[in-house]
């Protein structure tokens, strides 16, 4: 009976796994003569669940592209670390009463086994946690060089507090208004916090965007969320001294402005209050929007609120009439000016709320609506009407006229306007960076000495807020009694904490030399590195973390730490993996996938393939357990093609086949068509049984391009073909028990992960053959191979000579033949 070769998936992962470790396979060159090439994948969020079949899918394509570009001979740096501060983890250590250090420390070593469990190709001795203080040492020295040139300031704003937890909520810790922990409502409360002025880098943030290679939907994303706008600013006398300031895009549309709407901390409520007849209302009003957030009252979608303050009236610069002013939620003092001049004949919101209070709409752009009926918002190329001197005029004359007029008559001017505003940059938690910042009574706010960094957390119990909603660590008096370190006075600690945005602004640099003491990465290694060459996340970071993490490496480039404008030369974006009942994966919902789950049941190559072949990489798909069975076939064909294995070079009528193969797979896993590239592999499998063989050299090069998609079975499967030729076995029907032997310690130069992508001969991507269509009357009757480019008249002989034609052409006569080249025949008779 003759020996076998099986295909155990399970101790050939573990295999090579252990030999990757061992070997530092991947382990990134200190070679600065070598190409570099930087590939990123946003790093994780250790949470207790552990990672789902989502995550890494985006790990998984990386992966592929890393092990190709090591192949083209590119020095790759592919790391991975951990964004280990945060809220989660905070709560779970309130919850369970565990220190929050050691909730992170066991998360971690969950996720890197998951990691290290599916195969993928990280360097792992560069990797960081934003929690090391070797790390947040310098998340602690940038925000200190912020606050040096007044990018870092404290303000007093508005915040959501809970009424029970007595703490300030992040918007994601509010749910319908309530305290996502406790249950309890939450308001808006006033409180100082630090900021990070990012709109000092707008412009920047929206310009350079030419200069990096972003799929088209991410850079929108960027545009929309900073905002820019051309407008004017339009002060409106009240019927009191204090007059309201608008920022407006339309200011075209002036004469038709018939209502004003204010927010409901508009500081006219408080200096005028005294003139405001209905004062008890309104603040009951006020005080009911408190407890709603910002983005709920900002939802276009629901019921508009507001009252109509009496005893203060605006006047309409345009027309001199007197207009009501409303007191209204959905108008936010964090844009613009808290107030806005509403026409609610062009915007919807405007209408509904007019309609609702019985507030005039004057049309002032043309069009054919029914204003009784709808509103017309489609205003960018009419022409104006209603509107004294700019009647006629088209709607950018009308905007340019109006400005004039405007800034003639002193009553406003051209402006431009951003929706960003500045990073709120504080919380008050324990588990996050402390903010390196003391408060002296005599020199006011004051960085900590340089050469004190880290300022490290203290160890603690209790990790609630305390009953006046700060950090725990305003509890310590150890940490918060110090002297000042200008002039000695006693002084106070700050005790909020960072947000846990900012270690992730900037840990892509860290990679670069993450042993570096004496500064946050080496120019020698930041000049090389730098930028990353190709950086994939969800899209749901396409706009805080990328506009953070680009605002502060352009702050780090202004002050000499990096050389180049921008951190990711491009930047691409996956899609959502789906439960299989379609909807997002979360625990409550119960369709979490684990990925050691299908990598047990399935192995990690069947599963990595899966991740990438189960649909388009940039578009959301649901899980579907039963089609992974599909891929797991794929690759026991692929193991069993060692028993049709002869030896031999790449044969004549292959060599179109396997240069397409390559061209296809090449191509595709650059544009993230990795479902089709992995199609092309199956048809080249098909077309190699369909043939009945393969050769050596054939079944090299196929193993070498599935490689970075099936990393475990395609080293074994090089390593049986390496160490046949070593032992001179033609036919591996011959092998005994004893060749697993030699296949234990394969040399390191023999390995996949030491060869070179093949090439393909763009001359050898063509078929030398077509299908040739055969008709009678222009109806299919036949089809034939032919060689590609043979004459007209040979053609049609062959077509003549088929022998299905010829029966249907006997006794009949041709009366004309059409030949289309390199496609079909047809007779007319």
């Amino acid at each position: 009976m003759e020996y076998k070769l099986e295909y155990n998936f399970k101790d050939i992962e573990k295999k090579w796994q252990q030999i990757w470790d061992n070997e530092q396979t991947f382990k990134t060159k200190d070679d600065y003569n070598m190409q570099k090439y930087y590939v990123l994948v946003e790093f994780p969020y250790p949470s207790a669940n552990g990672l789902h079949v989502g995550h890494t899918r985006s790990y998984t394509a990386l992966d592929v592209v890393a092990r190709k570009r090591r192949l083209q001979g590119f020095n790759v740096l592919f790391p991975m670390g951990w964004d280990a501060f945060g809220l989660p983890t905070e709560n779970f250590a309130i919850k369970s009463k565990i220190h929050p250090e050691t909730v992170t420390k066991n998360n971690i070593e969950n996720f890197k086994a998951q990691l290290k469990n599916v195969g993928l190709s990280f360097d792992w001795s560069r990797e960081i946690s934003t929690t090391d203080k070797n790390y947040y040492k310098w998340t602690q020295w940038i925000f200190i060089q912020m606050f040096k040139r007044k990018l870092a300031y404290k303000k007093e704003m508005d915040v959501n507090w809970c009424t029970s937890c007595n703490c300030v909520l992040a918007n994601e810790e509010v749910v319908n208004s309530k305290c996502e922990r406790c249950g309890a409502d939450v308001v808006r409360k006033k409180k100082s916090q630090w900021m990070l002025k990012i709109t000092e880098y707008a412009n920047r943030l929206i310009n350079d965007l030419d200069f990096v290679e972003y799929i088209p939907a991410i850079k929108q994303q960027q545009k929309n969320w900073i905002g820019k706008s051309f407008g004017a600013e339009i002060t409106f006398k009240t019927t009191t001294p204090f007059p309201l300031k608008v920022y407006t895009t339309r200011p075209d549309t002036l004469f038709g402005v018939t209502y004003m709407a204010i927010s409901i901390d508009h500081p006219l409520l408080e200096t005028q209050k005294d003139k405001i007849k209905n004062i008890d209302e309104i603040l009951k009003y006020i005080n009911k929007a408190k407890k709603r957030s910002e983005f709920e009252r900002s939802n276009l979608t629901k019921e508009k609120t507001g009252v109509k303050i009496d005893g203060i009236s605006a006047i309409n610069p345009a027309t001199n009439e007197e207009i009501p002013i409303f007191v209204t939620d959905y108008v936010l003092s964090s844009y613009g000016t808290g107030a806005i001049m509403a026409v609610p004949a062009h915007d919807s919101r405007d209408f509904e709320f007019a309609k609702k209070f019985n507030i005039p709409v004057v049309k002032v752009i043309s069009n054919n609506s029914n204003l009784d009926d709808e509103v017309n918002e489609d205003t960018m190329n009419g022409t104006l009407l209603n509107s004294d001197f700019l009647n006629g005029l088209s709607v950018p004359d009308a905007k340019e006229r109006i400005i004039d007029w405007l800034e003639q008559n002193k009553i406003g001017n051209k402006k431009i306007n951003f929706k960003l505003r500045d990073w709120v940059f504080a919380r008050q938690r324990y588990w996050g960076e402390p903010i390196p910042i003391i408060h002296c009574p005599n020199c006011k706010e004051v960085p900590i000495p340089e050469n004190e960094l880290p300022l490290t957390l203290p160890k603690i119990k209790n990790f609630e807020p305390n009953k006046n909603g700060e950090s725990p660590l305003a509890d310590i008096p150890e940490f918060v009694n110090v002297k000042c370190p200008i002039c000695g006075a006693n002084a106070k600690r700050e005790t909020d904490t960072m947000p846990q945005w900012a270690g992730s602004s900037w840990y892509f640099l860290r990679y670069c030399s993450p042993k570096c003491d004496n500064a946050l990465a080496s120019q020698k290694d930041l000049e090389y590195w730098m930028p990353i060459d190709w950086y994939n996340g969800g899209m749901e970071h396409t706009t805080l973390h990328l506009l953070y993490s680009r605002f502060w490496h352009k702050f780090l480039y202004d002050i000499g730490v990096v050389q180049t404008i921008e951190p990711y030369n491009k930047r691409t974006s996956h899609g959502m993996v789906l439960g299989e009942n379609g909807e997002k994966m979360s625990k409550s919902r119960g369709n979490v996938i684990n990925p050691d789950d299908i990598v047990n049941e399935y192995g990690a190559d069947t599963f990595r393939l899966y991740e990438l072949f189960m649909g388009d990489f940039e578009k959301a798909v649901p899980w579907d357990t039963s089609s992974i069975k599909g891929c797991k076939k794929f690759l026991q064909r692929v193991w069993d093609m060692l028993y049709i294995l002869k030896d031999g070079s790449i044969r004549s009528e292959f060599e179109i086949s396997i240069n397409k193969t390559i061209k296809k797979v090449s191509q595709d896993i650059e544009t993230m068509k990795f479902n089709t590239a992995i199609s092309a592999m199956m048809s080249f499998l098909n077309d190699i049984y369909s043939c009945g063989s393969i050769t050596t050299e054939e079944f090299r090069i196929f193993l070498i391009i599935l490689n970075p998609f099936a990393p475990h079975i395609t080293e074994e499967l090089f390593s049986i073909l390496n160490t046949l030729a070593k032992e001179n076995i033609k036919d591996i029907k011959n092998i005994s028990t004893q060749f697993e032997k030699h296949l234990k310690h394969p040399k390191k130069e023999e390995q996949i992960s030491n060869q070179k992508w093949p090439r393909f001969n763009p001359e050898k991507c063509e078929d030398i053959t077509i299908e040739l269509v055969i008709q009678i009357n222009g109806k299919l009757k036949s089809k034939k191979f032919v060689k590609k480019n043979t004459s007209k008249d040979n053609i049609i002989n062959i077509a003549k000579s088929d022998s299905k034609i010829c029966e249907l052409l006997k006794g009949k006569n041709i009366k004309k033949e059409i030949y289309v080249e390199n496609r079909l025949v047809n007779f007319v008779i």
